[in-house]
C-alpha cells in the first residue's frame, strides 16, 4: 500500500514502527556480535591454557639417558661368591657408576671436580643396576653397556631449559659439566627416551625419578570407594523421594537441604571427614578409604539431584500402563521406571565422579597431602591423588618439576575428558526420547 493513501496518524505510526524495527534489528545484530566475541574469547582462553600446559608438559614424557660401560665387579658386589640376594641388595652400586664415569673422564681429579662429574648421573642409576643384578646375578663379573638416567639438571640442559651462554653463577650447571656433557653427546652416549618412570614410579624428591603411579592408583582407589558408596545411596534416595515419599513439608525440607548441600564448599566436607572419620572413628590417615568417604558426602547431593531428574524424565504413561496391567508399585518402579531412568542416573554419577576426581581441598584436610613414595595396593594404604600431587609438585622450586606438574595435569585432563565422554556415550546410547 502506498503511504500517500494513508491518513497522517497511520503514516506517523508506520514511520515510528519502521524506525523501531531498525533499532531492534541493530540491537539484535549487536547482541549476536557480543555473543560471538564472548565465545571467541572463551575459546581462545581455553586454547591458550591447553597450549601452555602441553608446551610445558610434553617434554616430561621424555627423559635423558647416558650410556655407561658398567663393570659389575664381583669383588665389590659379592666378595664371597654366595649370590645371596641380601648381600647383592646391600652392595654399593653407586660405586659402579662412579667407576664408569672415571673411566670416561680419566683427567678429572680433585674432590670437587669428581663430585661435579658424579652429579651428571641420577641417583636412580644405582637402583637400576641393583634391580638388574637381582633379576640376573649372571651379570656379575661382566661388563655391560647400560643406559642410566641423567640428573634433572642435565635433562633440562639437553631439552634446552638451561642457556649455556649465561654466566656460571646464574645456572645450575658448571662450565666443566657442560664440557663433559658435550663430549658425551658427541660420542653418542646421550639419548632421550620415553620416560617410563613417569608412569611406573611414585613420588620422589629427585625430579627425574618422580612419577604419578602412586597418585594415579590413589585416585583410582578413592573413586572406587566413592562410586561404591555414593551411587547406591544416591539412587535409593532419589527413588524414595520421587516415587514413594509423601509430598509434605518434611519431604520439601529434605529436598531443600539436598539442594543446599550441593552448594556447600568442598573444604567443609574435608573438615567433617577430619572430625568424624579420623578423630572419632580413628580410621587411617591419608587412606583412600577416608578420601572416598569424604568425596561420597560431597557427591551424594549431585547424584541425588541427577537421579531425580532422570526419574522425572520418564513419562507418566509408563507408570500408568504398568499399574494398569496389574503391576504393584514396587514392580512398576523397579521393572519399568528405573531401567528407563538408569542412563541418566549413570550419566549424573559419572559427572559427579569427574567432579570428585578434581577435588583437592577436602583431601588436604584428611592428610592426603603427605609425601608418599610407595605405590598403594589397597584402600587402607597411605596414598595421595592426582590433584594433590599436582599441588605438591607445583610448590617445588626445581625447574624439572614444572614439566612433571604440567604432565600430571595433562593426565588428569585426559582422565576427566574420558569420564565425561563415557557419560555422553551412555546417554546417547541408552536414552529414549518420548
Amino acid at each position: 500500500m502506498n503511504n500517500s493513501n494513508l491518513t497522517p496518524a497511520v503514516a506517523n505510526t508506520t514511520a515510528i514502527v519502521a524506525a523501531g524495527l531498525k533499532h531492534r534489528h541493530a540491537a539484535e545484530k549487536r547482541f549476536k556480535l557480543y555473543g560471538l566475541i564472548a565465545i571467541t574469547l572463551g575459546l581462545l582462553s581455553v586454547l591458550l591454557l591447553f597450549v601452555d600446559i602441553i608446551s610445558k608438559g610434553y617434554p616430561a614424557f621424555q627423559q635423558t639417558f647416558v650410556k655407561l660401560e658398567i663393570k659389575f665387579d664381583e669383588a665389590s658386589l659379592d666378595p664371597t661368591g654366595s649370590r645371596d640376594p641380601q648381600v647383592l641388595a646391600s652392595a654399593d652400586y653407586g660405586a659402579l657408576v662412579k667407576a664408569a664415569l672415571r673411566e670416561l673422564f680419566p683427567d678429572v681429579a680433585g674432590r670437587e671436580e669428581r663430585r661435579a662429574l658424579y652429579g651428571l648421573i641420577s641417583s636412580g642409576a644405582s637402583f637400576q643396576l641393583q634391580d638388574m643384578v637381582l633379576k640376573n646375578p649372571a651379570l656379575i663379573g661382566t661388563t655391560q653397556s647400560v643406559w642410566v638416567p641423567a640428573a634433572a639438571t642435565v635433562d633440562t640442559f639437553i631439552k634446552g631449559g638451561i642457556d649455556r651462554d649465561t654466566t656460571e653463577i646464574n645456572r645450575s650447571l658448571k662450565d666443566n659439566q657442560i664440557v663433559w656433557i658435550d663430549k658425551l653427546v658427541a660420542s653418542g652416549a646421550v639419548e632421550k627416551q620415553f620416560n617410563k618412570a613417569l608412569f611406573t614410579n611414585g613420588d620422589s624428591r629427585e625430579p627425574e625419578l618422580a612419577g604419578i603411579r602412586g597418585a594415579l592408583m590413589g585416585s583410582i582407589y578413592t573413586l572406587l570407594v566413592t562410586m561404591a558408596l555414593s551411587f547406591p545411596m544416591g539412587v535409593a534416595t532419589a527413588l524414595y523421594l520421587e516415587e514413594f515419599a509423601a509430598k509434605n513439608r518434611w519431604s520439601d525440607l529434605i529436598e531443600v537441604n539436598i539442594n543446599n548441600l550441593a552448594a556447600v564448599p568442598s573444604i567443609i566436607y574435608g573438615l567433617l571427614g577430619l572430625a568424624v572419620y579420623l578423630q572419632f572413628f580413628g580410621l587411617p590417615r591419608s587412606a583412600p578409604l577416608v578420601g572416598g568417604l569424604v568425596l561420597t558426602l560431597m557427591t551424594l547431593p549431585i547424584i541425588i539431584i541427577a537421579s531425580r531428574a532422570a526419574l522425572k524424565s520418564v513419562p507418566p504413561s509408563i507408570r500408568e500402563a504398568a499399574l494398569g496391567m496389574g503391576a504393584s508399585k514396587m514392580q512398576m518402579v523397579f521393572h519399568h521406571v528405573l531401567p528407563l531412568a538408569m542412563p541418566g542416573m549413570l550419566t549424573g554419577a559419572i559427572i559427579g565422579m569427574a567432579h570428585a576426581l578434581g577435588e583437592t581441598a577436602p583431601l588436604l584436610m584428611i592428610g592426603m597431602v603427605a609425601f608418599i613414595v610407595d605405590i598403594p595396593h589397597g584402600i587402607l594404604d597411605p596414598a595421595t591423588v592426582l590433584p594433590v600431587q599436582i599441588y605438591l609438585w607445583a610448590d617445588l622450586p626445581e625447574r624439572a618439576f614444572v614439566e612433571r606438574t604440567s604432565a600430571a595435569i595433562m593426565v588428569l585432563l585426559a582422565f576427566l575428558i574420558t569420564m565425561n565422554a563415557v557419560a555422553v556415550i551412555l546417554r546417547r546410547r541408552f536414552e529414549r526420547r518420548w
